[in-house]
């Protein structure tokens, strides 16, 4: 796993309120059914996301989160630093403290390699790149299987 649970619950809900549609606010308990997530663990991390201004919040009977600027201009980038910071970038992939580039370890230069090649892909995907294609190839953001009736299973339809 590269990204933590709450990066892949809080990547995945961004994804979602991009397709419900800009300037639209989502709410939270509509998001959680709809990604079959836990409501309070789900809260938590769009809380991280709506303090380092990639969503907004509104409480009330109409409230809930909404993108804090156009799809198009947050990248996935973005989302992973704000939830789980540089370690994904800057860690070791086998977790060793002392690997660097003047003490590696025997994987060091391959996951540079990798980690500059998923730098490059999360820098360059937008919340609306990830919305489109996942809308325009019936892609689920669960992995409740094709048909299932829960909300998950039509949650990617792209409001314009």
């Amino acid at each position: 796993m590269i990204l933590s649970k709450a990066c892949d619950y809080g990547l995945r809900a961004a994804v979602y309120v991009a397709a419900r549609g800009e300037d639209r606010f989502v709410p939270i308990a509509e998001i959680a059914a709809a990604l079959d997530v836990s409501f309070h663990f789900l809260t938590k991390t769009l809380q991280t996301l709506s303090q380092h201004k990639i969503l907004t919040s509104s409480r009330g009977p109409k409230g809930g989160v909404a993108l804090a600027r156009p799809a198009a201009e947050i990248i996935v980038e973005a989302v992973v630093l704000a939830i789980d910071g540089n370690d994904l970038f800057e860690r070791c992939v086998l977790g060793l403290a002392y690997c660097g580039d003047d003490d590696p370890c025997p994987l060091h230069g391959q996951w540079r390699l990798v980690k500059q090649e998923i730098a490059r892909i999360f820098r360059e995907t937008s919340l609306s790149t990830l919305a489109e294609e996942m809308g325009g190839r019936g892609l689920r953001l669960t992995d409740h299987p094709a048909g299932d009736s829960r909300p998950a299973a039509e949650g990617m339809r792209i409001v314009r």
